[in-house]
């Protein structure tokens, strides 16, 4: 019980205070990549603390909604960074699995769509509709795509697919595991805003999805909008990281394992991290209404990977 709720603390801590690292990693490599010195790796913790000690500027036309939202994509993100298998397969929530997870999902999706809307902002409800088409379109796939992996590992618990695939490796050379892994990587692209679904650089408000829902906000708000959308980031690089290529990740919530298994989540997140700036450094942002053909291509490999689960047995 004691070992449980400290692996989850533990978690609580790696995705809160690494997800600004990984950001700051990923504008770096990106950078470089383009022949441009960058910023710090560590910048985003200098931009966070100068946003939290300034006071949030808030419009007296909005509502409670409009000052909850940042509480509530921070809450999220934390209560999924314990169901998440990050540093253990044996998370601090046995019971919770991916409909629970995707919950936690949608609820923030819910709050900063209505954020957008009630700042009476028209670029901020321009953002809200084009951000709940875009997460109506992916959410469907991330299900189907874990559901391809609960259907091979038999369970529907996020821990035990770890241990499952873990235990046999052979499971993972399945074409059915590589479809389900290139249609999560494409909606994880939707989902934390990156590019070629989103493009979390720009400041043209034409262009722009999450940081038009955001554009409102100021201060110490715009500090915990930011933290929550880093955080996202890393739960689901660290989703496709444990769940698709599980090994270094202990079933047991002792002090040795759990840091051998954070030492194997840097590595696969620095692989991954190294891939995705890449892929947004050789790819433009997607006009608009091509988002939902990348979408339903990416639904389309997910329920490819359930059928040649059916069809592999």
């Amino acid at each position: 019980m004691i070992a449980g709720l400290a692996t989850a603390l533990a978690q609580v801590l790696v995705v809160g205070l690494g997800a600004p690292l990984l950001v700051g990693v990923l504008r770096t490599l990106k950078a470089r990549l383009v022949g441009r010195r960058g910023p710090a790796p560590w910048q985003p913790y200098a931009d966070l603390r100068k946003l939290l000690v300034k006071d949030a500027v808030v419009s007296t036309t909005t509502s409670w909604i409009f000052r909850v939202t940042p509480y509530v994509l921070v809450a999220t993100m934390l209560v999924a960074a314990v169901i998440v298998p990050v540093l253990a397969s044996r998370t601090g929530l046995p019971f919770a699995g991916i409909i629970l997870l995707m919950y936690l999902f949608m609820l923030g999706t819910f709050f900063l769509a209505l954020a957008g809307l009630d700042s009476g902002s028209a670029f901020g409800g321009m953002g809200s509709s084009r951000g709940v088409a875009v997460a109506a379109l992916a959410e469907p796939t991330v299900i189907l795509a874990v559901f391809a992996l609960a259907l091979r590992a038999e369970t529907t618990n996020l821990g035990g697919i770890v241990e499952r695939f873990a235990s046999e490796p052979r499971l993972a050379l399945d074409p059915a595991h590589l479809l389900a892994f290139a249609a999560f990587f494409i909606v994880m692209l939707a989902e934390t805003g990156r590019l070629p679904v989103d493009n979390p650089a720009t400041h043209l408000e034409l262009t722009m999805i999450h940081g038009a829902m955001v554009l409102e906000y100021s201060g110490r708000h715009l500090a915990l909008v930011e933290w929550a959308a880093a955080m996202k980031l890393f739960v689901f690089l660290a989703l496709l990281a444990n769940l698709f290529f599980p090994w270094g990740v202990s079933s047991l919530v002792e002090p040795v394992p759990v840091l051998l298994g954070l030492l194997a989540l840097a590595g696969k997140l620095a692989v991954l991290t190294a891939a995705l700036a890449v892929l947004e450094t050789l790819m433009a942002k997607l006009r608009l209404f091509r988002v939902p053909e990348l979408l339903a291509g990416s639904f389309a490999l997910a329920l490819l990977s359930v059928t040649a689960v059916f069809l592999v047995r």
